[in-house]
């Protein structure tokens, strides 16, 4: 009879029972990383849907308004002069990129939306021909 070589740790497990064990995890974290709101057909409000780009274009508008009134202050006031200038257009900058990212965010969770409604009438089309 031949004895199964042992593994490097140790243990006396089989490198079959190994790979049997290691690919069931794999499964069980494929399943638990996938979205609820792909599989679950519940209607969402719109301020579940819209909450996060509303909040960053919200942050954005208001660095970016920030940004303006310290770099006008740069203009009327005389001391502290190279902070308003250094500071005023890194807030201008930063809140501008900030309520961009939020404006084109909510173009894109519209379409996915209108793909998800179109893949969940599909589904029951197919579902409805196919289980006669």
């Amino acid at each position: 009879m031949e004895i199964p070589p042992k593994s490097p740790d140790g243990s006396e497990k089989s490198p079959q029972s190994k790979e049997l064990m290691t690919s069931n995890t794999a499964s069980t974290l494929c399943i638990s990383s996938r979205s609820e709101s792909v599989w679950t057909s519940a209607s969402r409000s719109k301020w579940d849907i819209y909450h996060k780009p509303v909040i960053v274009v919200s942050v954005g508008a208001a660095v970016f308004l920030f940004g303006i009134v310290i770099t006008s202050l740069s203009c009327i006031q005389s001391e502290n002069k190279k902070v308003y200038k250094m500071c005023g257009p890194a807030f201008l900058s930063l809140g501008l990129m900030l309520l961009v990212c939020g404006l084109v965010w909510i173009p894109i969770i519209r379409k996915k939306q209108k793909q998800r409604q179109k893949s969940q009438f599909l589904q029951s089309l197919k579902s409805f021909f196919f289980n006669r």
